[in-house]
């Protein structure tokens, strides 16, 4: 039997959920290979009948979904079984037990995360505040951020940044490249705002900023990738995190997603304390 499998994943809404949901399955089994096909805002029986006829055609064919409509996953679910197609909700009994537990009829809304209200419009203004304050840009405006990220070159600060934006937080970075880089205003009150420090190991780095110049084909600037002009940059980095007292964080081996986690809950903290 081949290790491929054709994943079908269906959703009636943007199919963000279940992409995320697959990912975390998909870490979990190794030298499997998968194809996968996706049908976002699939919400007729019709478009239904199509994509099990499309899967039928695959031995290996296995249906995810994220289906609040409780027919129309019923429906999926029924004709999944007659073609005898491996067919998971992902979403249907938590739904199912959070509503016994609330007591409460769930809305069975497609998109219902998406809609238009107050949390929708804060990370709208979180994202356009991220974005304009990125790298250093406007830190005049340190006191309206949620956080302000720091860290010598490299050290995914933009990145994480722009994920946190989407979780809703505000957040302003700026790089490191010695005390002088940072904003009086924060020095004089490190407590201004939720400050951490991104940092990592100096052979990773010097391998990222390599990589870095070799795409934008710079040769001139090699003390950029100079590992003991790093190891110092790094050092005087953390040295600079410790005297103000704020949290570090090593990237190293870490995802945005990851290091992003580790800073809300820093955030949380912070915002505990302030009160």
């Amino acid at each position: 039997m081949s290790n491929t499998y054709q994943i079908y994943l269906i959703s009636d809404s943007t199919g963000e959920t279940l992409d995320r949901v697959f990912l975390a399955i998909k870490a979990q089994f190794k030298n499997i290979e998968y194809d996968v096909k996706s049908y976002f805002f699939t919400r007729t029986n019709n478009q239904i009948i199509k994509i099990i006829e499309e899967a039928e055609k695959n031995p290996n064919a296995i249906i995810l979904y994220t289906i609040v409509d409780s027919s129309l996953a019923k429906f999926l679910g029924n004709k999944s079984d007659e073609k005898k197609i491996p067919c998971f909700s992902v979403l249907g009994n938590l739904i199912l037990n959070f509503s016994k537990l609330l007591n409460q009829k769930a809305s069975h809304k497609p998109s219902g995360q998406h809609e238009l209200n107050e949390e929708y419009y804060e990370r709208i203004e979180a994202i356009q505040f991220t974005m304009a304050h990125d790298d250093g840009n406007l830190v005049q405006d340190i006191n309206k951020a949620d956080l302000v990220l720091l860290g010598v070159s490299r050290t995914s600060k933009t990145p994480t940044s722009i994920y946190l934006a989407n979780r809703g937080l505000k957040t302003l970075n700026i790089p490191l490249v010695n005390e002088n880089s940072i904003p009086e205003t924060l020095k004089t009150n490190p407590k201004l705002s939720c400050v951490v420090g991104l940092t990592t190991e100096p052979e990773r780095l010097a391998d990222i900023r390599k990589n870095r110049m070799n795409t934008l084909k710079e040769t001139e600037n090699t003390s950029y990738t100079d590992i003991k002009k790093i190891e110092k940059e790094i050092m005087e980095a953390k040295k600079t995190f410790v005297k103000y007292k704020w949290p570090i964080i090593d990237v190293t081996r870490k995802s945005v997603e990851e290091t992003a986690a580790s800073i809300i809950k820093i955030h949380e903290i912070f915002k505990n304390n302030d009160r």
